[in-house]
């Protein structure tokens, strides 16, 4: 199981984090996120893929961040549609596709985008896009009806890491946030090695 950390914002913290060597880097580029993100990316070790995350942004902009940013992954969190997710084919970037999911949430609502991205990531239903810290009721995953393997994200902690484990499902990647903070886009190291340990044990 990979490992991405999301919500990065300050440049000491990053190369910190960068470190400890992750899969995979998250820069929210959405202006209502406290962890916006509007400064420069410090080098990172090239097995460190970097991900945008937008919003129900237009095509020009966060194709302008990708190049800003040399970005290897878009992360569309908001109502894009498969025609827009398809947009990307054309491009060097992929694409992780964000559903909230809460009890009610409807399987068949991804197999549009099942051709046009290369992930999904399923995240807590609420108030904000994402970000909420808050976990939803992983059973729900049972009824996955796709072979594709997805990022699993909603406030998860060190303490669920077990209990993900147990769940057998294509899991591709946890993505960690808001559990592993000091303050919003500021991460916290040691809890990350941790985590770290935890995921490889």
């Amino acid at each position: 199981m990979k490992l991405k950390i999301c919500g990065m914002k300050y440049l000491d913290n990053i190369q910190e984090v960068a470190s400890l060597q992750p899969d995979y880097l998250g820069f929210i580029f959405y202006d209502k996120s406290p962890r916006l993100f509007n400064n420069q990316i410090p080098i990172l070790p090239k097995s460190i893929q970097k991900v945008g995350v937008f919003v129900n942004a237009y095509l020009d902009d966060i194709l302008d961040k990708v190049r800003n940013y040399n970005l290897q992954f878009v992360q569309l969190h908001g109502n894009e549609t498969p025609d827009f997710c398809k947009l990307f084919q054309q491009t060097d970037v992929k694409v992780i596709k964000v559903f909230s999911v809460d009890d009610n949430f409807d399987f068949q609502t991804i197999i549009p985008y099942e051709s046009v991205c290369d992930y999904f990531l399923f995240d807590t239903k609420g108030e904000n896009p994402g970000g909420n810290g808050t976990t939803f009721n992983w059973d729900i995953l049972k009824k996955y009806p796709s072979k594709k393997t997805f990022f699993l994200s909603g406030g998860i902690s060190l303490a669920a890491i077990d209990k993900i484990k147990q769940l057998k499902l294509p899991i591709h990647a946890i993505d960690v946030n808001s559990k592993f903070e000091i303050e919003p886009g500021l991460k916290n190291t040691q809890l990350l090695k941790e985590l770290q340990h935890e995921l490889s044990s």
